[in-house]
C-alpha cells in the first residue's frame, strides 16, 4: 500500500451495509469513526488506554479537525486506516495524521489530521503533558518521505 508516511499504525474496516448512506456509498461520517477508533487502537498499542489518561488526569483533547474524501467506497470494501503522530514536541500539542486506503484498487480515499491539546480531565484547562505521554508519544513521530 501507498502510504503517506512510513510504518503506520493500521486498522481495518470491512464496509458493512449499515454504513451505506442513500448515495450508495459510505456515509462520510463513518470515515471519522473509523479514524477516531485507529486513533485510540494506536494509543493503546503504545501504552496509554483511557484507564491511564484517568489515572493520570490527563488527555489529548481534540481541537481541530480536517477531512478530505477523494473516493467513494461501497459495502464489502475492505479499508485500511493508517494513523500516525507526525507533531509531538513534547509540550501541549500534538498532530495525528490518517489514510485510509481501499485494499481492492490501492486507492487512497480519504485523508484526515487532527489537532489535539493536553488537558487536566478534572478541570478541562490545558495543561503540561506528564512524563508518561512524552516517552510514549515522542519516540513514534513519523516523518513523510
Amino acid at each position: 500500500m501507498n502510504w503517506d508516511y512510513d510504518n503506520p499504525f493500521t486498522l481495518e474496516v470491512v464496509v458493512q451495509d449499515q454504513h451505506i448512506d442513500a448515495l450508495a456509498h459510505t456515509r462520510n461520517t463513518h470515515y471519522v469513526e473509523w479514524c477516531m477508533d485507529a486513533a485510540w487502537a494506536h494509543t493503546t498499542a503504545l501504552g496509554l488506554g483511557p484507564e491511564d489518561y484517568q489515572r493520570l488526569d490527563r488527555a489529548m483533547a481534540l481541537t481541530h479537525a480536517e477531512y478530505d474524501y477523494h473516493k467513494a467506497t461501497r459495502a464489502g470494501d475492505t479499508l485500511w486506516v493508517g494513523t500516525w503522530i507526525t507533531d509531538w514536541a513534547g509540550r501541549m500539542k500534538m498532530t495525528r495524521r490518517l489514510q485510509v486506503i481501499c485494499e481492492a484498487t490501492g486507492d487512497t480515499v480519504f485523508r484526515g489530521a487532527l489537532e489535539f491539546v493536553c488537558i487536566e480531565i478534572s478541570t478541562g484547562l490545558p495543561k503540561r503533558p506528564p512524563k508518561a505521554f512524552i516517552d510514549l508519544y515522542g519516540p513514534v513521530i513519523a516523518v513523510s518521505e
